[in-house]
């Protein structure tokens, strides 16, 4: 991610620096939690959807128009009938995502990014354990705290085959190195 951008001042008078990119625009290792709710449909179903997960940035991909980070991930959302938290019915997530993030005309507190992530959910509380492919893409804002802290804010769009598509609504925390 582009973290070191927000946090770097530079002078518009000196042209060595007002042309180079800053050191951390290159590699970075992304940690995140991301905490949101899904909305199922049809039927507006409101469930808990809990994301962990690890991303790495590579520079020389930063002009890449598919992707400069690659990301992997592992999700729970709550399946059950009732409750916002745990119940005995879950799904399990675990994906491997690629990430595009770009800036934002006049801000560097604040970038976008583009994620598309596919995986394999398990789904967990019946007699059988389920296994289905699963797809998403998410649009979403970096603030960008710090070198080393942001808050992301995102909404998803999912689809699991022989499950209604669902969005997520999700704010998260991350930490990089």
């Amino acid at each position: 991610m582009l973290i070191g951008a927000a946090a770097q001042a530079q002078s518009p008078t000196d042209p060595k620096t007002s042309t180079s990119e800053p050191p951390s625009a290159g590699a970075s290792t992304d940690l995140f939690v991301m905490f949101g709710s899904d909305f199922d449909r049809p039927g507006h179903l409101p469930r808990a959807n809990y994301n962990i997960g690890i991303g790495h940035t590579f520079g020389f991909l930063k002009h890449d128009p598919f992707g400069d980070e690659l990301t992997f991930a592992y999700t729970y959302e709550n399946s059950g009938t009732h409750g916002f938290l745990h119940t005995a019915f879950g799904e399990h997530t675990e994906s491997a995502g690629l990430m595009k993030n770009f800036p934002l005309p006049h801000t560097k507190l604040v970038t976008g990014y583009t994620w598309i992530q596919t995986g394999i959910t398990t789904y967990t509380g019946n007699t059988q354990v389920l296994n289905r492919l699963d797809s998403g893409f998410s649009l979403g804002a970096i603030v960008h705290l710090n070198d080393r802290n942001s808050i992301w804010i995102q909404e998803s769009y999912s689809k699991v085959v022989t499950v209604p598509w669902y969005t997520t609504s999700s704010i998260g925390y991350t930490w990089s190195w």
